[in-house]
């Protein structure tokens, strides 16, 4: 990390939802975390903790209460309004009615890029998630697998700086997750974006990250950040390593040690 500049930079954030009604909720905090281009950072935490709140912040789809997020040196509504992000989320909220292609299409089209332009980055796209024979296909003719590759493929058409992911395989049987984990790390080593992955599952986070920020229960704070030295490329085999095994239970008990602390407390 030396001598590289953060793709995020995230200095004492708080979040607090109807701070001036009966139902305050602090959700996050004094949070404070940099992440640096290329890694992949997996949030986790028990549920509730404000993890997909801190995506948001990134994202620039909430504000922070208190505190800055900065993404390339911007504030993250300049970052936003850059589209410097691709966004997926645990429904690939595809439009039916367009086509695979169209939808991978639609940030382009947003952004106002020439036709030519759109349709050999959308083939390329596709190409990278191993969709591009079902071009011409609708959301609706696809397995929930293949849909979340295309709203993979969405998210990176516009070639974004950073990727922001929460929980994209949540609702996937577990062998088509195990699927998905492999060619999501093939599509980032590709295609170097910086990945910031929010998840509830310990094996996940260890496979796929270079670190793993665990988080408290709510008010979320970062309670440790996990170096995960496996080496790459990461296959199946991996999981069966015992280096694998020993940093699923460093970063389960780090959460234990929260949930006692918390329970104690």
């Amino acid at each position: 990390m030396d001598n590289q500049l953060p793709v995020v930079s995230i200095r004492d954030v708080t979040k607090v939802y109807n701070a001036g009604g009966g139902d305050r909720v602090k959700a996050l905090d004094t949070i404070t975390l940099d992440i640096y281009p290329g890694e992949f950072v997996s949030l986790l935490g028990p549920s509730g903790c404000g993890k997909s709140t801190l995506l948001r912040l990134i994202g620039d789809l909430i504000a922070p209460s208190t505190g800055t997020v900065l993404v390339n040196g911007k504030s993250a509504h300049q970052a936003r309004l850059g589209r410097e992000y691709g966004m997926v989320f645990q429904q690939a909220t595809l439009y039916d009615w367009r086509t695979v292609g169209k939808n991978v299409q639609l940030p382009l089209e947003v952004m106002n890029y020439p036709r030519g332009q759109r349709e050999a980055r959308t083939q390329k796209m596709l190409r990278l998630v191993q969709l591009e024979e079902f071009d011409r296909h609708y959301p609706w003719q696809l397995s929930g697998g293949m849909q979340q590759r295309v709203a993979i493929a969405r998210a990176l058409a516009i070639e974004p700086a950073l990727l922001l992911m929460d929980e994209p395989f949540g609702a996937l049987d577990e062998m088509t997750r195990e699927r998905m984990q492999m060619e999501l790390l093939s599509i980032w080593s590709q295609t170097k974006t910086t990945v910031v992955f929010v998840t509830h599952s310990i094996p996940e986070a260890v496979f796929l990250s270079s670190r793993v920020v665990v988080m408290s229960a709510r008010p979320g704070r970062i309670t440790g950040i996990i170096d995960i030295d496996l080496p790459r490329p990461r296959v199946f085999e991996t999981r069966e390593n015992s280096r694998f095994f020993e940093k699923l239970t460093e970063v389960r008990e780090r959460l234990r040690h929260d949930e006692v602390k918390v329970a104690s407390s």
